[in-house]
């Protein structure tokens, strides 16, 4: 999915919101620098991507490899703190794979792009609302089947918080194929709120998968540019699960892998590029 004009409210907002948490020193040289990139950008490229390079600038300029840290870390012990009695809900249910790919999807709410503007009370109201929620494209059974079927999954992880119920639904993917192998992507350095190495083995999720980074700084999955031991992974897994948006702005034209998409479409572009409204949840393999 390459780039579109609309997205450029959202690159410079986020830059704008790390001067801000981070009090950037000479803003207006960081802005020079910014608006210099955008002028010469490659419309062919990916959104991801170009987030990527946009924050590889602030991190440069801010002498701080990680803006996002405190925040992160926040997110992760918050998600954390309540993921016993989420787990408790998903384990009571009838349909327990269900519900646990339904919470993570409802995780995807956590995002720090200030276009989305979420409120805390209002990602906590999602949250707490689960059991009112219903996914829009929902490939749920295809996905279980699929799980059930397979040796290797490679599940993409995306962001901070948010992977505390990615382990909840990875723990009953082990329940559904305990054989499977499973690895746990994440991203190769620190960019806006997706997790690195460090969160995913600060929540745990090591417990039930391999924790792999893709080698790259870039938002989502860029497969061109994510390291050959990545690629090797995931080249070889028979299933991918790719959470959030970013993942399927790279990988919504891939076709020679079986991919599901699990997000929340907070943008308007993304929710038209699959034919949902904003906000929907979910769960899509594009080749069904």
């Amino acid at each position: 999915m390459k780039m579109k004009d609309q997205c450029l409210p959202c690159l410079v907002n986020q830059v704008i919101k790390v001067a801000d948490i981070t009090q950037a020193p000479d803003r207006e040289a960081l802005y020079r620098k910014i608006f210099t990139f955008l002028a010469q950008l490659d419309f062919q490229k990916t959104n991801p991507e170009v987030i990527g390079e946009t924050f590889a600038i602030l991190k440069t300029h801010l002498k701080n490899d990680d803006p996002y840290y405190e925040v992160r870390k926040y997110y992760n012990m918050l998600l954390m703190d309540m993921s016993e009695s989420i787990e408790e809900h998903i384990g009571s249910d009838e349909y327990p794979f269900y519900q646990a790919v339904k919470y993570a999807v409802i995780g995807n709410i956590i995002d720090f792009n200030p276009i989305y503007n979420r409120t805390m009370e209002e990602i906590m109201k999602f949250i707490n609302d689960a059991e009112h929620l219903d996914f829009t494209i929902n490939h749920v059974e295809a996905l279980q089947k699929d799980i059930q079927e397979s040796k290797t999954l490679l599940y993409l992880g995306d962001n901070c918080g948010e992977i505390c119920l990615d382990k909840l639904l990875i723990k009953q993917i082990k329940k559904e194929n305990p054989n499977l192998k499973v690895h746990f992507g994440v991203r190769g350095a620190a960019v806006v709120n997706d997790s690195i190495e460090a969160d995913a083995y600060d929540v745990g999720i090591d417990e039930y998968a391999t924790i792999i980074s893709n080698g790259d700084y870039a938002l989502g999955t860029v497969l061109e540019r994510t390291s050959e031991t990545f690629r090797k992974v995931f080249e070889s897994a028979d299933v991918v699960i790719a959470k959030g948006q970013a993942n399927y702005e790279c990988l919504s034209e891939y076709e020679k892998k079986k991919i599901y998409f699990l997000l929340m479409a907070k943008c308007q572009v993304i929710a038209n590029d699959i034919g949902v409204a904003t906000n929907s949840l979910v769960c899509l393999n594009k080749n069904m």
